[in-house]
């Protein structure tokens, strides 16, 4: 009647309803996130009030035992201290057959059952991960009633790898197969951020390809009024050398005869570490340059 083994009978027969509370299922990394959380939101708290009261960054960070790449995080009025990634998942081998194995649950079929048919149409896991994701479902159900604001026509979110969106700086969409098109798209249109990241970088680019570096004190701008530290320490960079940078746009010259040689040396050298003198090291690389200006 209950579609439970006989372990798992015993199990509820012995346990004292004393020590079972309605709607608690917090496991124990639950409750270490959310301790994690409460301790991290009184240090960035604690954080604001030593600015306010006229500390500088580098006196908080001592103070906190913290660094001062994290003070500057707390101090950040858009920081979070949720991981926008936590409870997020990848998408399984059960992702496409969620919804009927629900189903057929919810019509009383034995779990073995269920997998037996779903196998027939491809699925290729295990029986454990069926009851797996309903025993989530049972959960996210008992959160929506105990919770006002929670949503009740929950669906899914769609997960994509940072990785994905950093290839995305070199290569085109579609030489990315794990990302899509309209994914990208998606993104772009839910971040705003990254939209105005992806649009200075295709500026960029035009910049360096179509020879002319007249718009890059314009981009430049374009950087710093972002305000993004990592980014500011990138334009502060470009602008030391500005003038060697433009030259790099506008001409045809690089340094890519230099380094070929760099490292041809450095593979004679690793070939030979350990075993030989720096005078062979000398001799053979010469001797190389000389085999290799002859061939030519």
């Amino acid at each position: 009647m209950l579609n439970a083994s006989r372990k798992m009978i015993d199990k509820y027969l012995n346990t004292d309803p004393a020590t079972v509370k309605d709607g608690e299922h917090e496991i124990l990394r639950e409750a270490r996130h959310k301790l994690s959380l409460s301790q991290k939101q009184v240090d960035i708290e604690e954080a604001r009030k030593m600015l306010r009261a006229g500390m500088t960054m580098e006196q908080i960070a001592k103070e906190l035992h913290h660094t001062s790449k994290t003070i500057q995080r707390y101090l950040d009025s858009t920081f979070s201290c949720v991981d926008g990634h936590y409870h997020l998942r990848l998408p399984g081998k059960l992702a496409p057959y969620e919804k009927k194995v629900l189903e057929l649950r919810g019509k009383g079929m034995t779990y073995k059952n269920i997998h037996t048919i779903i196998s027939a149409e491809g699925y290729k896991g295990s029986v454990a991960s069926l009851r797996m994701i309903v025993q989530k479902e049972r959960y996210r159900k008992a959160d929506s009633h105990s919770s006002s604001d929670a949503c009740s026509d929950y669906q899914p979110r769609e997960y994509i790898q940072r990785k994905s969106l950093t290839q995305l700086i070199y290569s085109k969409t579609n030489d990315i197969y794990s990302i899509s098109r309209e994914q990208f798209k998606k993104a772009l249109e839910t971040y705003h951020m990254l939209a105005t990241l992806y649009e200075l970088r295709n500026e960029f680019f035009e910049i360096i390809y179509s020879i002319i570096p007249n718009g890059l004190q314009g981009l430049l701008r374009k950087i710093r009024d972002l305000n993004i530290a990592e980014l500011n320490t990138y334009a502060n960079e470009i602008s030391k050398d500005i003038e060697a940078i433009k030259n790099g746009i506008m001409l045809a010259y690089n340094n890519g005869l230099a380094e070929g040689s760099v490292n041809k040396i450095k593979v004679v050298k690793r070939i030979m570490y350990g075993r030989n003198s720096f005078d062979l090291l000398k001799a053979k690389v010469l001797l190389c340059e000389n085999i290799r200006c002859g061939i030519n």
